[in-house]
């Protein structure tokens, strides 16, 4: 165990909560809509510094001047984080180690490996769920991707914007303006591209073999990481973004980059969307997550905490066995409706 409790105040639904963590795997019981993943994200928050699915303003509950968390741990330090006005500003702050921070810091986060009801539909989902899905995974094995991805991000917004407001500017004012934002494009788009064919590459190294302890047969599983285009050098990127200016003004966004890219599962040398089993897909999606805790494990030699969503229903008696048998040595955390055994 490494969380012993948690305290909830104008937190979405909540206007208090409390839970006592007192065993290893936990269970959070309550009705569809009763606050649980609100529960689970709190602890992404305290844990990580940032929620997996909202803003601040978002959470804040309705008619609230505030919310806090508070997380206290075995070892008998806390973490405590508030949201609300600072002399007219409204601010996230952390209260760690009795010192207050506007970002959790580094040496404070836990890793976390998050399961949410979605993630079993990875497979059929869209390409932009499926890199939000692997990204966060390389944020988590990777401290810098996350900023990495933030400032492709910034540059991508910035550009689209631009583009948006072409009509207030002549091409030859545009072009300049734009070119600043290729380089930045072009600079991060080549390592974050990098950094993804890294992180397949070890995944695809265990996938199969880990998928085979889960079904019991000899099926071959592997993530394809399909780039937009081919494989190409810092400056073939940037020549791609200019070449592609003229189309970009008319859509009013980038249609080339990273921001692009998609993830395809192979099954025995064939799309996994629609040929492999709902129980196949549902171990393949079980088999990712076992990988994910173990990289995170063999990266920064700490077993992540494991939060489940109301996903442990989802699954049969064998998948559930193998959930728990390879998260034995983890602190489990599970919201469900129905009390689990």
């Amino acid at each position: 165990m490494i969380i012993k409790s948690i305290k909830l105040s104008n937190f979405r639904c909540h206007e208090t909560f409390n839970f006592d963590f007192k065993k290893k795997t936990s269970v959070i019981v309550g009705e569809n809509g009763s606050g649980k993943t609100s529960v689970l994200e709190a602890i992404y928050i305290a844990l990580l510094g940032k929620s997996f699915r909202a803003t601040d303003t978002d959470i804040i509950k309705r008619g609230a001047e505030f919310y806090r968390i508070e997380v206290d741990f075995l070892s008998g330090e806390k973490t405590v984080v508030v949201y609300g006005d600072n002399n007219g500003v409204f601010k996230k702050q952390f209260l760690v180690g009795e010192k207050k921070n506007l970002r959790l810091p580094k040496k404070y986060r836990y890793p976390v490996v998050l399961f949410l009801p979605g993630d079993l539909h990875l497979i059929e989902s869209s390409p932009t769920r499926k890199r939000d899905f692997f990204d966060r995974i390389l944020s988590e094995l990777d401290d810098s991707y996350s900023s990495l991805l933030s400032r492709y991000e910034k540059a991508l917004r910035q550009r689209n914007d631009l583009l948006k407001k072409c009509s207030e500017y002549s091409l030859e004012e545009v072009c300049p303006m734009i070119f600043s934002w290729n380089v930045m494009l072009a600079k991060y788009g080549v390592e974050i591209r990098e950094r993804r064919e890294k992180m397949i590459a070890e995944i695809n190294s265990r996938l199969t073999s880990t998928y085979r302890s889960i079904a019991e047969n000899s099926d071959e599983v592997l993530v394809s990481y399909n780039l937009q285009g081919d494989s190409v050098s810092e400056s073939e990127y940037l020549a791609r973004l200019e070449s592609e200016l003229s189309r970009d003004l008319i859509l009013g966004h980038t249609g080339f980059g990273a921001h692009r890219d998609n993830y395809e599962f192979i099954f025995n040398g064939s799309e996994a969307n629609g040929s492999a089993s709902r129980g196949e897909v549902r171990s393949i999606i079980l088999a990712l997550k076992f990988i994910e805790a173990e990289m995170i494990y063999e990266r920064v030699g700490k077993r992540p905490i494991v939060l489940l969503d109301d996903v442990f229903s989802e699954l049969d008696e064998t998948r559930q066995k193998s959930l728990t048998s390879n998260f034995k040595d983890n602190q489990v955390i599970i919201t469900s409706v129905d009390v689990v055994d």
